[in-house]
């Protein structure tokens, strides 16, 4: 088996570990919080502001302290390693009910919920950042990180079409309780470790020699500001940042769409299992989509799928499950945008290094991990409260203002900011041209410096 092969292989095993570990935090924490927890709107909002805001400003701490790894190991693979097992643990705590009410109920909840995000910003740092370190080639890079993210969304359908059967299922009851969230949770977490590391001992990286820092060495806020001088990274980050916050509005309050605009609790599975399934078909045709029409043209094409998909459900207020299954086969093929945006960042980290001497990879895999978290942050923070103003009341039956706010929260707001975020690739420069003179620059230089 080739190298490169074995790499992708192995990579997309620590990738899909983390999307499993985190799969229910992503699709069912709300839920948790509102009908198992029962946390105020004030409450929860609250622990997703503080979390999301602290996880964000994480990100970069965790970069610095990648970029000054050197270890036998490599600088990312450590990490890959060693967070793992402390990231499965604050996973399942934070799916835990815990024996006690009022402010304590909170904190216990918000603190379980933050050591877990800390631990996926050191496992998610290094996942997305090894990538820079598999190949030098930005066409082998968008293949590895395209094959692992078919390989995750494979298996996030499993888990789509599964994991509310098996909540169900350890709730013995056909309603979600405490007993069913907790150990669908601990079973993803004893699934996911031996994955992470099977990455973290497997794959190699290669040997990138980097300019050695006279002026600025050691410097952070220097290196920063070169970085940001780094237009298509800024560009890349600026997108991801935009498309983020639909997206997570958009999937962080699906379930409530499905339940109660739609009207059935039982087609959760069906609805996140096609989009999941359509969404491994969109990343399948991204080598082939990038390389015909670039990245950036190949994102913007599908940003604006999406925008229309997201729009035909808006527009059409009571929908059929046929209906919304049909949309979600086009909305789910388009999802395969995301993934072009860490192509994006791995040739802006490239143009970065030939343009300015600056690499740093840790700090520019945190700071896409940053603008990530803190849409997460706003989103958590913003959905729970406009839920709450449109009037949705916890297993009831909702009135028409509630599924009115609900469906502008999960389909308008998604489709305008998805529209909102082809903006900024207005300016984005690098090509498949470009990103080989970059590659044949950084070649000779590594060449001449060993």
């Amino acid at each position: 088996m080739k190298k490169a092969t074995k790499n992708s292989l192995y990579y997309s095993m620590g990738f899909m570990s983390q999307n499993i570990i985190w799969y229910m935090i992503n699709t069912y924490l709300m839920l948790f919080y509102t009908d198992v927890v029962s946390l105020s709107a004030g409450a929860i909002s609250t622990i997703m502001l503080v979390a999301r805001v602290w996880d964000a400003v994480n990100d970069p701490m965790m970069g610095v302290i990648v970029d000054k790894t050197k270890s036998k190991w490599g600088k990312f693979r450590p990490y890959i390693i060693i967070a793992p097992p402390f990231l499965a643990i604050f996973d399942i705590l934070t799916f835990t009910v815990w024996p006690v009410e009022g402010v304590m109920k909170a904190v216990l909840c918000g603190v379980s919920y933050i050591l877990a995000g800390m631990a996926y910003t050191a496992v998610g740092v290094a996942i997305n950042g090894i990538v820079n370190r598999l190949s030098t080639d930005s066409n082998e890079k968008m293949k590895i990180i395209s094959i692992a993210n078919v390989a995750s969304n494979v298996l996030q359908t499993v888990l789509a079409a599964v994991a509310m059967p098996m909540i169900l299922f350890f709730s013995k009851s056909d309603t979600a309780n405490g007993r069913g969230f907790l150990w669908t949770t601990v079973i993803l977490a004893l699934v996911s470790v031996p994955l992470f590391l099977i990455c973290g001992f497997k794959c190699k990286e290669i040997e990138i020699i980097e300019p050695v820092k006279k002026e600025n060495k050691g410097s952070f806020a220097k290196d920063l500001k070169l970085m940001l001088k780094n237009k298509p990274l800024v560009i890349s980050i600026s997108t991801v940042f935009i498309g983020a916050i639909g997206a997570m509005a958009r999937m962080s309050l699906l379930t409530y769409y499905v339940i109660y605009v739609v009207g059935s609790y039982t087609m959760i599975s069906a609805v996140f299992t096609t989009l999941t399934v359509c969404q491994i078909i969109g990343t399948a045709t991204l080598p082939w989509g990038t390389k015909k029409f670039g990245k950036k043209g190949y994102m913007i094409i599908l940003l604006i799928i999406n925008a229309a998909s997201d729009l035909v459900l808006f527009f059409n207020g009571h929908p059929t499950i046929a209906f919304v299954l049909g949309v979600s086969v086009i909305g789910g093929f388009s999802q395969g945008a995301g993934a072009i945006s860490y192509g994006m960042m791995c040739d802006s980290i490239d143009y970065g290094d030939y343009k300015f001497g600056v690499r740093n990879e840790g700090i520019s895999s945190s700071l896409m991990s940053f603008s990530v978290k803190l849409a997460s942050a706003i989103t958590g923070s913003l959905s729970i409260w406009l839920l709450a103003a449109a009037g949705y009341v916890a297993g009831e039956q909702q009135s028409a203002s509630a599924m009115t706010g609900i469906n502008v929260i999960v389909n308008l707001i998604p489709a305008i900011l998805q529209l909102v975020g082809i903006i900024p690739l207005i300016w984005y420069k690098l090509d498949s041209k470009k990103m080989d003179e970059v590659a044949i620059a950084l070649k000779e230089r590594n060449e001449g410096m060993k």
